[in-house]
């Protein structure tokens, strides 16, 4: 992503750098002619005012180091600055005999790619009447020898033909490039913006729901309470003892979920290793999923520690959640410190039937309906809360282990119906899908110590959003 940078404050470190060039080949232009062609200029005035130039360039490079952005106007007053100084040069030397007066083109040219156009005209009127005073009054050129007059005049032509193609060509790229990159980071920063808009929509919707249902949630745990103390005396509701419980640790699920939800609203996130918090999040995790088949590599990196965990755990969870709801017979994590120094990586798989290619180039970019019914809110409160940390994610097809497409011979030939002896048949294998959360992480050295208290740990996996994101094509 690019980084948003005020164009003006380019514009005029630029414009001191040309300034810079300008006051160099004027010296050195001047000598050269004084000394090797044979004309006599006015030393004193052309030195006056090339020192002046050097003066306000000073002042110029004082400016550029301010941490303020500049106006038209003031880039306007560079410009005409320089076509001043342009003028007087071409005064003392000639004027429009001068070879060296077509440039102001590129300081025209420079003036139209930054200002805009009022202020382009009046710099462009402004080098209109210099160049027709300059016509009428001047001070001639003094040759030792006129007869080379026009031999002079044309090799000035072309070093002035040169110089006007270098100005422009690199003046007027470099400005059109950082117009350029400006808008990309402009049109980045919208995109982003609509992002977050549309997060705080989902995260005000959440907490309406989290207060609507709060009142209902309770009726459900007190009923379920009165009922399971009923099934200890009522033999006909005896065989239903283990469904209350089930129902008791569900509704206490659900409302250390809306206790979460709350107190995340409250407080900030806490910095803890990642072999540290991974553990008791996935113990959490698993409690809402017990008959998912899950497995957990290992604990993940315990040299990297991660800033915001509970926003880290709310984007897992999502993850995990349609995972789970795409394969009850294989899920797992891994966690392991990415390619790119400072970063870790939380890889997630399951066995389903993988992405659907109508909704590759929507993930992620806005809610949409999965193949299951479900409204993609989930996975789009995990895109966005990624990118919030300054992370990504990035979801593919896999084939896990087991369920890879491959060739059956041999032995192998009698499992097809049909397999010719000796002969091969490709079978077709169910394919899933891997989710990669990508997130900075603070490279802890050695010895350090856990940089934030541990307390809460395997609370982390908040409920929100959990399961409606559409990274498989069966999420709800």
């Amino acid at each position: 992503m690019h980084r948003i940078t005020v164009s003006a404050r380019v514009n005029l470190s630029h414009l001191f750098w040309l300034r810079s060039l300008a006051i160099i080949g004027q010296l050195c232009t001047i000598a050269f002619v004084q000394l090797f062609i044979g004309v006599q200029l006015p030393l004193p005035a052309m030195l006056f005012v090339i020192a002046m130039e050097v003066a306000f360039n000073g002042v110029t490079w004082l400016r550029v180091t301010q941490d303020r952005p500049e106006s038209n106007l003031e880039l306007f007053g560079q410009l005409w600055v320089d076509l001043g100084a342009l003028s007087a040069l071409l005064f003392l030397s000639g004027g429009t005999t001068n070879p060296f007066v077509s440039l102001y083109l590129p300081s025209l040219a420079i003036a139209a790619a930054v200002l805009p156009w009022y202020l382009t005209a009046w710099l462009a009127a402004f080098a209109v009447a210099c160049y027709v005073l300059l016509g009428f009054d001047n001070v001639p050129l003094n040759l030792d020898n006129p007869a080379n007059l026009f031999d002079y005049y044309r090799a000035g032509m072309w070093v002035n033909f040169m110089v006007s193609v270098c100005l422009i060509v690199w003046f007027v790229a470099r400005m059109s490039r950082a117009l350029r990159q400006r808008d990309t980071a402009l049109g980045d920063a919208q995109q982003r913006l609509l992002r977050d808009e549309r997060a705080v929509a989902l995260g005000v919707q959440a907490a309406t729901v989290a207060h609507e249902i709060g009142t209902p949630l309770s009726t459900i745990a007190m009923l379920t309470e009165e009922l399971r103390d009923i099934a200890h005396t009522d033999k006909g509701l005896a065989p239903y003892a283990a469904d209350l419980e089930l129902l008791d640790r569900q509704i206490s699920l659900c409302t250390s979920a809306l206790a979460r939800l709350r107190s995340r609203a409250s407080s900030t996130g806490s910095r803890q290793v990642v072999s540290e918090w991974l553990g008791p999040f996935v113990e959490q995790w698993r409690l809402r999923h017990p008959h998912v088949k899950f497995e957990l590599f290992d604990n993940g990196p315990g040299d990297l520690a991660l800033d915001d965990t509970v926003a880290v755990g709310q984007i897992l969870t999502i993850l995990l959640d349609n995972a789970a709801r795409a394969s009850h017979d294989f899920v797992t994590l891994r966690a392991d410190p990415a390619v790119r120094a400072g970063y870790v990586d939380f890889e997630v798989c399951d066995a389903g039937p993988g992405i659907p290619a109508s909704l590759r180039a929507s993930l992620g970019a806005a809610p949409v309906d999965s193949t299951q019914g479900g409204h993609g809110v989930g996975l789009y409160l995990a895109f966005s809360s990624a990118a919030r940390l300054g992370g990504s994610i990035e979801l593919a097809d896999v084939a896990p282990p087991g369920s890879a497409s491959g060739e059956l011979s041999g032995a192998d030939d009698e499992a097809s119906p049909g397999a010719g002896v000796g002969g091969s048949v490709r079978v077709r294998k169910a394919r899933g899908t891997r989710a990669v959360l990508r997130l900075p992480a603070k490279q802890l050295k050695a010895g350090e110590a856990n940089p934030a208290t541990r307390e809460g740990a395997a609370s982390v996996g908040s409920e929100t959003g959990s399961g409606e994101g559409p990274a498989r094509p069966d999420a709800a």
